[in-house]
């Protein structure tokens, strides 16, 4: 390996952070204001460090953030016996790792689980890139990267995956396996990366705990799942863009409001455990380092003039579900103008975002379907999923106006959480079919999490009631393959054979076709 001599370790300085702001309910991050003097830059570990893989994220033209985590013990709270420890890192031009173009030092600590974010800087755009790093005397895989291009340049081709809910006691990442195959520039993953239940009866492979609330919870739940070999690998062929969902927390929770209500102190300990898991887990910049129980994770990432991502986060800011959980008619409360999924704040940016772009796509990419859906086939009765955007109808109106009003190119809404795929039109109004048709949605599937059985007939029936809606498909598990030119873009609903098999055979099951200017799907 061509590792080159570091420069001398820069010490940091962490300022301590609240766990909880408000409330009166205050606790440290157990961070200390700095690093201390010694930093052992030759650690022993008892086994191979790099158990977690590797990961890159949030491309940008001149860099990328890249990730690990130091684990030799990964379910048992990573097995790192020393609170500071060097890691180098190095990225290169070639897959061999021979034309080093950037190399240096993090300092994993004890107090993020010793993972490592590393937001390279000054590569060149548009472009592929190798990295690795070195613990000790262990070195990591060599994963595979790749920049943006810079911003407003002419881009004429991107091909993208999406992804979501991926229970790890549902099914073997069979999925992933294939998707490490696919030839794309990026991953986008809206949400649910773990899921927080304990075990549960019935399925190939089981949690390892009850179900998680503290920090070494969350933490050895992660360490679960990414030791999975066909996550790692989808990981180390692409960078990824990351948002969550409700899982990476509790099920179905609402900012400061728990599923079973818990009291609201409480929660927010157990969230400000979750969020800093997930950041210590994900391949993201210092931007989204957490504050306690909050975390910045909404943000834009754009490829050229082609498309621009707006990454949404439709849980930490959203109110609690007006109508409660579940399939069932909507409440007045539905229609309460202060009802929200993303917050006011949040549905400013993004507004001002969409404003501003010149991009041919614009895409936001979030969690929950956008698109109304009546699951009820009888005509006299109507049943909605008020978890969704269903449940937050002037929310939904005032983006739905603003697409009509301002009209920014080609909006394409990407959703997953339902575990089943789907195509909608966007329409104005989902209650008038010939109302007009303002963009597309496409929601993926998900990678192992489970869709009733007895649910996809009655959703089939209920088909015809809603129009706008091209395709469902409850049956069947895998993700999306995006591939965007100028004048079309196309989404290509991979499947895998099985879930329940450590082999499975990938097939394209469906394809859509949305044309530039013309929003609405098509049958490819």
């Amino acid at each position: 390996m061509n590792w080159q001599t570091s420069s001398p370790l820069l010490l940091k300085e962490f300022k301590r952070r609240d766990l909880l702001r408000g409330a009166g309910v205050l606790a440290g991050l157990a961070l200390t204001s700095q690093f201390p003097q010694r930093v052992v830059a030759q650690p022993k570990f008892s086994n191979y460090p790099f158990t977690l893989g590797i990961a890159s994220g949030d491309p940008i033209p001149d860099g990328v953030v890249l990730w690990t985590r130091l684990a030799p013990d990964p379910l048992n709270g990573g097995g790192v016996a020393d609170p500071r420890v060097v890691v180098r890192w190095q990225i290169a031009a070639d897959e061999n790792m021979r034309r080093i173009v950037k190399s240096g030092t993090e300092v994993a600590i004890a107090e993020l689980a010793h993972s490592v974010h590393v937001d390279v800087r000054g590569l060149k755009p548009d472009r592929p890139y190798w990295y690795q790093f070195k613990a000790g005397g262990e070195v990591s895989a060599i994963g595979r990267t790749r920049t943006a291009p810079v911003r407003n340049q002419t881009l004429n081709h991107l091909r993208f995956g999406l992804v979501n809910c991926q229970d790890w006691q549902n099914g073997y990442y069979t999925a992933y396996k294939h998707l490490a195959d696919e030839e794309l520039d990026v991953v986008l993953h809206v949400g649910d990366y773990i899921y927080e239940y304990g075990p549960l009866p019935g399925g190939p492979r089981q949690h390892n705990s009850p179900e998680i609330k503290t920090l070494a919870d969350y933490r050895n739940r992660y360490a679960l799942y990414k030791g999975d070999a066909n996550l790692q690998a989808a990981h180390a062929a692409f960078p990824w863009i990351m948002t969550w969902d409700d899982h990476e927390v509790e099920n179905n929770y609402a900012d400061e409001i728990s599923e079973d209500s818990d009291p609201t102190a409480e929660f927010l300990l157990r969230r400000a455990a979750a969020y800093q898991s997930y950041y210590e887990h994900m391949p993201l910049r210092r931007f989204s380092f957490p504050n306690g129980a909050d975390m910045r994770l909404y943000r834009r990432l754009t490829y050229g003039d082609l498309v621009q991502f707006n990454v949404l986060d439709t849980r930490q800011y959203r109110t609690d579900q007006p109508c409660g959980d579940g399939l069932k008619p909507l409440c007045e409360a539905a229609l309460d103008p202060n009802a929200t999924l993303t917050g006011a704040a949040q549905e400013r940016w993004l507004f001002e975002g969409l404003q501003r772009s010149s991009a041919q796509w614009n895409v936001l990419a979030q969690q929950v379907m956008f698109s109304q859906f009546d699951f009820d086939a009888r005509p006299e009765v109507q049943a909605f999923n008020v978890d969704q955007w269903d449940g937050y109808v002037a929310a939904r109106n005032r983006i739905l106006a603003f697409l009509e009003q301002q009209q920014p190119s080609n909006p394409i809404v990407l959703a997953g959480d339902i575990h089943s795929s789907w195509v909608h039109d966007i329409k104005r109004d989902f209650n008038n079919p010939k109302s007009k048709t303002l963009g597309t949605e496409f929601v993926a599937t998900s990678i192992t999490s489970d869709f009733p059985t007895a649910f996809i007939q009655p959703v089939t029936l209920a088909l015809s009631n809603n129009p706008h809606t091209k395709y469902f498909n409850g049956a069947q598990r895998g993700y999306v393959r995006c591939d965007l030119t100028r004048d079309r873009w196309q989404s290509d609903y991979r499947v895998v054979s099985t879930i329940t098999e450590t082999e499975a055979t990938i097939s394209t099951v469906a394809s859509f076709v949305v044309e530039d200017g013309k929003p609405g799907a098509q049958r490819a």
